[in-house]
C-alpha cells in the first residue's frame, strides 16, 4: 500500500503527497524527519506546519529524525487495533526519506558507529515499509540529476540516496515524479522487459 513521491527541490512533491493523502484518508499522521539545526529551518518547519493546518486536513505531526522504523512498527500495531474495531486508520506521510538518510549518515560519521550501520538501518527501514499494510506515502528527493558534489560525503550521499530511492520504488505500489508541480505516475509508464 506504499506510494513513493519523488522530485527535485521545490518541485511540489510534498504538496502533491499531502493532496494525495487527503484523497485516500480522513486524517493523517505526518512523520517529519527534519532536524531543526538553525533559525531558518525552524521558520521553514513552522511555515510547513501552518500550511498543513490551513489545508483543512487533520494532521498529527510526529517529528522523528532517527527512530522512524520503531515508529512505523508502533503505528502498525495501533492501526491493527483500529481496523479490528471497524474503523479506518489514518494515512501516514513520511517526509522525507532523504532527510532520514542525511540524519543517519551524519550520526554514523559523528559517532563512529561502523561502516555497515547505514546498510543495517536501510534494510530495517525497507522491512518496516514492507510490513506496513496501511496507507503510507513516502516523500523523497531526486538528487542524482544535478551537479556531482565536490566533496566525498556529498558524493556518498548522492549515491546512497539514489540506491535507497530505487529500493523503495521497487516495493511501492505507485511511484510519482513531480516536476514543476505536475505529478507523473511512473510505474504505469515504465518499460517492461517482457514487452521487448
Amino acid at each position: 500500500m506504499a506510494v513513493l513521491v519523488t522530485g527535485g527541490a521545490r518541485s511540489g512533491k510534498s504538496s502533491f503527497a499531502e493532496q494525495y493523502a487527503k484523497h485516500i484518508g480522513a486524517h493523517g499522521i505526518y512523520i517529519a524527519t527534519c532536524q531543526l539545526y538553525d533559525e531558518e529551518m525552524k521558520e521553514r518547519v513552522g511555515k510547513h506546519r501552518l500550511d498543513r493546518e490551513a489545508a483543512g486536513f487533520n494532521w498529527e505531526t510526529i517529528e522523528e529524525p532517527y527512530e522512524t522504523i520503531q515508529l512505523l512498527q508502533r503505528l502498525r500495531e495501533e492501526f491493527a487495533g483500529i481496523v479490528q474495531n471497524g474503523d479506518k486508520p489514518p494515512v501516514v506521510l513520511l517526509d522525507c526519506l532523504t532527510l532520514w538518510l542525511t540524519n543517519w549518515m551524519l550520526r554514523i560519521d559523528h559517532e563512529s558507529l561502523g561502516e555497515f550501520r547505514l546498510e543495517e538501518e536501510t534494510d530495517k527501514l525497507l522491512d518496516a515499509f514492507r510490513a506496513f499494510s496501511y496507507p503510507l506515502i513516502i516523500v523523497t528527493n531526486e538528487v542524482g540529476d544535478g551537479i556531482v558534489p565536490a566533496y566525498p560525503l556529498g558524493r556518498k550521499f548522492r549515491d546512497e540516496a539514489g540506491r535507497l530511492n530505487q529500493k523503495v520504488a521497487a516495493l511501492c505500489e505507485r511511484v510519482f515524479l513531480v516536476t514543476a508541480g505536475i505529478p507523473i505516475e511512473l510505474k504505469s509508464l515504465a518499460f517492461r522487459w517482457d514487452e521487448l
